[in-house]
């Protein structure tokens, strides 16, 4: 592991900043255009250049898949100048390509880095992820409980009733039981089509989107992103590999995992102080989207330190045509 001192996250996180930026603008015009292999693949692009300008020895351990898989960004790719700390680095270049190309809320770019060898090294498989904000003793919900325990157990500690509890699930045939089991505790719930990263985040601001507690699986990459973002906001994550076939556990050996059975939580997960920063590519309840204006086009992205707990937003606009 590389010395955890070289790790200058203030001065990093600027530059963090501009390469979730970039991505976001590289997919402006293709929003609500019906192709999502295009928009992520600009989104792609634009994210490895900026990338490539940055003074660090970064290695991508979350990334577009296997390097056969991906052309670029690739788990495993070498990116930045050379001339820096090395670190990992985690990312999604457009989370929710769907949401991108049909015009539809809280498509997102998303990047975090930390000091090398701090980012679990996550296989491309499902995870079945428990989260909430901050503010709660810790294992007040766990992932041995029922989803019906969980929000009893949650709405007893905020100190209301199970119907004044809302949590956020993935829309997929595989979670029927699962909102089925929570609509029976009185509790509400928020659906959402793609963009788990940003249903997790949710959690973190209950008092700005009305989430209490996120539950279902989807992809363990995006739950290793998810938990860097609690990392800086605050908040519990826990998180447990799925694994579909033997295939899927070969990825998981490879990538240096062999107890299949364990239950990670956030600090499992991002094991160093990181530096995150998403940026709206369409408006929704946690940033606005990108912005079309006469000679202009301007964006808004969130910028956070674990070390401090520090959380930006930070508007930018663009010159067109300079």
């Amino acid at each position: 592991m590389a010395d955890q001192a070289q790790f200058q996250d203030r001065l990093l996180s600027l530059g963090l900043a501009r390469v979730s930026e970039a991505a976001a603008l590289a997919s402006a015009l293709l929003i609500g255009r019906g192709d999502e292999k295009a928009a992520d693949q600009a989104a792609v692009n634009a994210m490895r250049e900026q990338l490539n300008m940055l003074d660090i020895k970064g290695v991508v351990v979350i990334g577009e898949g296997e390097r056969d898989e991906a052309p670029m960004l690739y788990i495993g790719e070498e990116v930045g100048t050379g001339n820096g700390p090395e670190v990992d680095i985690a990312l999604d270049p457009l989370e929710g390509t769907t949401l991108t190309a049909k015009d539809m809320p809280n498509a997102l770019t998303v990047i975090a880095m930390a000091p090398r060898g701090t980012l679990l090294h996550a296989p491309d498989v499902y995870m079945e992820k428990l989260a909430i904000g901050p503010g709660y003793r810790p294992g007040v919900v766990t992932m041995d409980m029922s989803p019906s325990e969980r929000i009893s157990a949650l709405a007893a500690s905020k100190g209301v009733s199970t119907e004044n509890i809302t949590a956020c699930v993935l829309e997929r045939p595989r979670h029927e039981a699962l909102i089925e089991e929570i609509r029976s505790t009185g509790a509400a719930i928020r659906l959402i089509t793609d963009g788990d990263v940003a249903g997790v985040m949710h959690c973190a601001e209950p008092e700005v989107t009305g989430i209490d507690i996120y539950m279902g699986s989807g992809g363990a990459p995006e739950g290793v992103l998810a938990a860097a973002a609690l990392k800086c906001m605050g908040g519990q994550f826990y998180g447990k590999l799925l694994f579909r076939n033997e295939d899927e556990k070969a990825r998981a050996r490879k990538a240096g995992i062999t107890n299949f059975d364990r239950v990670y939580t956030r600090d499992d997960l991002v094991r160093a102080d990181v530096i995150f920063a998403a940026t709206g590519v369409t408006s929704g309840s946690l940033l606005s989207g990108i912005r079309r204006e006469p000679g202009s086009i301007t964006t808004e992205t969130i910028l956070m330190r674990s070390k401090t707990g520090s959380v930006r937003r930070m508007s930018y606009r663009s010159p067109i045509g300079r």
